[in-house]
């Protein structure tokens, strides 16, 4: 991991006072649906498959909130989703200000730019391994996170497990404003870069951040001091070739290749990033152990960010 010895020094924060709980929004601008209020979303589940897409690891704030249900936010709208008996996704808008805005703002999220289908199709016609296990991975979609909060979401994610890591990441949603209640579950807006600075090291660590706490307040104080801001200079990074992202992103306090490539390919746009870990790297022995140490050997594994 990088250390924060060669990042700028971080700001002088103000000390975090007792805020009272956000204003809830104007009832006049709040879109809450009733519950039975589903709208087909027009696609199959080859096209985007619930289970394999969200509790994967790429995104940690979506909850299980029926059988095939998943909910979550997306900004300002607080969105669920469902299986059908047929396979067919629905969606229904639980909190948002413009139902238009919230599906616009869904679609992006999902990728939907992207045919599964014809991706498949190319990758099994390429590789006869793929084409064997291609019958059970249809529908896992990679989304489209805001660079933000799936930065933030992996800087907790280092030598961790997906429990511990909601937990940390539900924390640092609690800051942001309140959507909506879900199942038991409570749901909130993505805080801003200004908000975040105003959360000190200690703090994250009394709630159990551990050494990831000064990479997170680090971070934060780095995003604050870019010009223009650090929202727009990591939007920036989705029009660069995938090595100039990597690198811009491991100038960040605790981000290291792989977790560079995680955020690179979940919110940059950079699809052809292959973020590699014991869990991906294990299945790939097994599966294609002769190539890839092949590869090994030749020194030429640069490519995988590891």
């Amino acid at each position: 991991m990088q250390s924060l010895k060669n990042s700028p020094s971080p700001l002088k924060r103000p000390r975090l006072t007792p805020q009272p709980p956000p204003t809830p929004p104007n009832p006049q601008t709040l879109t809450t649906n009733k519950p039975s209020k589903w709208t087909p979303l027009n696609l199959t589940q080859s096209e985007l498959s619930l289970p394999l897409t969200f509790p994967t690891g790429q995104t940690f704030r979506w909850k299980q909130t029926g059988p095939l249900q998943y909910t979550g936010p997306i900004g300002p709208h607080l969105i669920s989703l469902k299986h059908l008996q047929n396979g067919d996704v629905c969606y229904h808008i639980h909190t948002s200000s413009s139902e238009p805005a919230a599906k616009s703002a869904l679609l992006d999220f999902l990728n939907m730019g992207i045919s599964l289908g014809e991706l498949w199709e190319g990758f099994s016609a390429s590789d006869c391994r793929f084409a064997e296990l291609a019958k059970y991975l249809a529908g896992a979609r990679v989304l489209r996170q805001d660079p933000v909060e799936c930065l933030l979401q992996f800087l907790c994610s280092s030598n961790n497990n997906i429990a511990r890591i909601t937990k940390m990441v539900d924390f640092l949603a609690s800051l942001g404003s309140h959507l909506g209640k879900v199942e038991g579950f409570e749901f909130h807006e993505f805080p801003s870069l200004e908000r975040l600075s105003l959360v000190s090291e200690v703090e994250l660590r009394n709630a159990g951040f551990g050494y990831r706490a000064k990479y997170i307040t680090g971070t934060v104080d780095v995003l604050q001091s870019k010009h223009g801001g650090g929202a727009e200079w990591l939007l920036s990074l989705r029009k660069l070739d995938l090595q100039e992202a990597i690198d811009a992103l491991c100038t960040l306090p605790g981000v290291g290749p792989k977790v560079a490539a995680c955020i690179a390919l979940f919110s940059l746009d950079q699809h052809h990033a292959i973020p590699v870990d014991t869990h991906v790297w294990k299945p790939c022995c097994r599966g294609i152990c002769e190539q890839i140490w092949k590869i090994c050997w030749l020194g030429t594994n640069s490519a995988f960010h590891c």
